[in-house]
């Protein structure tokens, strides 16, 4: 539905970022200036992407970098337990579709 960002240069200006947002149908919001804590989901996220992910081993090309990275994220995103959500993983916030 919407995409939050920082107020970067290439998110205010690319006319690429902008262009993927509208083919998702979703709308760009920006958080408060001189406010970095609003962006503190995405920021946590990198954290964990980088400690869990990134440089938990080590890739001998962005090729394998990249087979690596689709299946992390299944996994973060299906099993892995999160404490904000009382041990569940993100997936059980979404409601089943009728």
């Amino acid at each position: 539905e919407r995409v939050i960002t920082d107020n970067a240069w290439t998110y205010r200006k690319s006319t690429a970022f902008r262009q993927a947002v509208a083919e998702l149908g979703a709308g760009q919001r920006f958080i408060r200036p001189h406010c970095p804590w609003t962006n503190g989901k995405v920021e946590r996220f990198n954290r964990t992407l980088q400690t869990e992910w990134a440089y938990r081993q080590v890739f001998t090309s962005n090729t394998e970098r990249d087979h690596a990275l689709a299946p992390w994220l299944t996994f973060y995103n299906t099993r892995r337990r999160h404490t904000a959500l009382a041990g569940q993983p993100p997936i059980s916030r979404l409601s089943p579709k009728s």
